[in-house]
């Protein structure tokens, strides 16, 4: 079985883990950074490729390779790539899985320190209006930034970023302190939440609703302790998108490439 998966995230990795344990497959994972890819590797993947890709070289790739299954397990905010691997799918008549990690279960947690907001602008002009003193953690990627530092001075803003060329260009480009950048290697725990709050003297935290992978609670919980607000951004929806496509965990994976097989 060979399964086109489209990756950069820990749901990737673990999917890729799984698979290679459970069924004999050769899996091609795309992800749009070489650290990306590298994890990728690590996790098992037969192949990579460390660039974003257009639609066409997708389908090219998929029709040229006789690939299986197109599984996308990209982050719930890549809304776009979303859009695009569905419409292939049904484009080329190939079986399709989005993996979608669950919205984060907020029952049991202190939610009074969040404001919510639709978009990384809405965030950016709250900060503007509402959190005018203390500086701003941004904890929700490289990409997210300039909608921020648009509405603040890039004096108080302290991004926690991946640090790779790209993300690094983008600090420059808007004007962001070097010694700003809080580098990135994976979720962070609550203490070293915690310790980035109180080291920044940050008096509010930006972050997605990216599930509990993502490291969601602990960054609730830190700010929780810490008296600080986090501003959460809400999932973008994926539209035409088959619902009966989504599965949430590895145990759906399981049944939904059972369904293929028949």
């Amino acid at each position: 079985m060979k399964i086109f998966l489209l990756g950069g995230t820990k749901d990737s990795t673990n999917i890729i883990e799984h698979l290679k344990q459970n069924y004999d497959v050769f899996i091609l994972t795309t992800t749009t950074t070489e650290y990306g890819a590298r994890l990728a590797m690590e996790a098992g993947s037969d192949d990579t490729i460390a660039r974003p890709l257009l639609k066409d070289e997708i389908i090219e790739i998929i029709q040229r390779e006789n690939f299986d299954i197109l599984i996308d397990a990209t982050h719930p905010f890549a809304a776009h790539i979303t859009q695009t691997s569905s419409s292939i799918a049904r484009e080329l008549e190939l079986p399709y899985i989005r993996f979608e990690r669950p919205i984060t279960n907020l029952e049991n947690i202190d939610t009074s320190h969040i404001r919510y907001a639709e978009s990384f602008d809405d965030a950016g002009k709250m900060i503007a209006d509402e959190f005018r003193q203390g500086n701003v953690l941004h904890f929700a990627g490289a990409n997210t930034m300039a909608d921020i530092v648009k509405y603040i001075s890039p004096e108080r803003f302290y991004p926690r970023i991946l640090k790779v060329e790209s993300s690094l260009k983008k600090c420059e480009e808007l004007d962001i302190p070097s010694d700003h950048i809080i580098p990135m290697t994976g979720a962070a725990t609550l203490k070293e939440n915690i310790d980035l709050i109180e080291k920044y003297a940050a008096s509010v935290m930006i972050t997605k609703e990216s599930g509990e992978i993502g490291g969601v609670v602990e960054k609730i919980e830190a700010a929780n302790k810490t008296d600080i607000a986090v501003i959460m951004i809400k999932r973008p929806e994926i539209e035409m998108l088959n619902k009966d496509d989504i599965v949430n965990d590895l145990t759906e994976l399981d049944s939904k490439i059972k369904s293929f097989k028949k």
